[in-house]
């Protein structure tokens, strides 16, 4: 498989947009030094989604997902924790865990998690099936400078990395929302079917940084034959 790099490694790479279609990030090694950071210039989230699709065989707790602002490193994290089976969605260092997944190793998972400030609710949708909403904090918005973080989980502004709560494997559609999608476009996005790409991150025009080793490659698990 030939490997498309974007960056030297262990140096960062300088922000520009990318169609990363057909793309993968895949994080070979367990190292609390590499990461992507995605860049956007929204500033106040009153609701989000975020959605991504992840594979990996670890069996220890990792990140997927993560944004801090400098008065809270965990205004969004999504962290799945391996000893207890269960899937941590955080708004504003409001904890949920979310029980029942088949969060099975060595395959693709599609996960998006919703929130919106007027009902405080969050929703973590897991390969096209809702959960249970659950209430997290309402009233107030993610405000701040936006430091958005895959493979690494924030327990400061753009740091604070612990190496065994690092990503490894593949990480690939990774869109951002500032509002909750329905259900019906929580499907289209889940079946890879036509739906609208995400306005605070898009997969298909994503300006990011690569720092550590962290390989951009075509996303390509199986043979396809002509």
């Amino acid at each position: 498989m030939k490997f498309l790099l974007l960056a030297l490694m262990l140096t960062s790479c300088s922000a520009s947009p990318q169609d990363l279609s057909g793309k993968m990030f895949t994080f070979p090694l367990k190292t609390n030094s590499a990461y992507v950071r995605p860049t956007s210039s929204v500033r106040d989230l009153i609701a989000f989604t975020v959605c991504h699709r992840t594979f990996t065989d670890l069996k220890r707790d990792h990140a997927l997902f993560s944004l801090a602002t400098p008065n809270n490193p965990n205004a969004i994290l999504v962290f799945w924790h391996s000893s207890v089976q269960e899937m941590e969605a955080t708004v504003m260092d409001h904890p949920l865990k979310l029980v029942g997944l088949d969060y099975k190793l060595n395959m693709w998972h599609s996960i998006c998690t919703t929130w919106d400030s007027t009902s405080g609710l969050l929703q973590l949708w897991f390969d096209g099936k809702p959960l249970s909403r659950k209430f997290a904090t309402s009233g107030s918005s993610i405000r701040g400078s936006l430091i958005i973080i895959l493979g690494q989980e924030q327990d400061s502004h753009g740091g604070g990395f612990d190496i065994n709560q690092s990503f490894v494997g593949m990480m690939s559609d990774v869109h951002m929302w500032d509002y909750t999608l329905s259900a019906c476009e929580i499907h289209n996005y889940m079946d890879d079917l036509n739906f609208t790409p995400g306005n605070v991150l898009n997969w298909m025009a994503l300006e990011f940084q690569i720092f550590g080793r962290v390989i951009v490659e075509k996303d390509e698990m199986t043979c396809q034959k002509a």
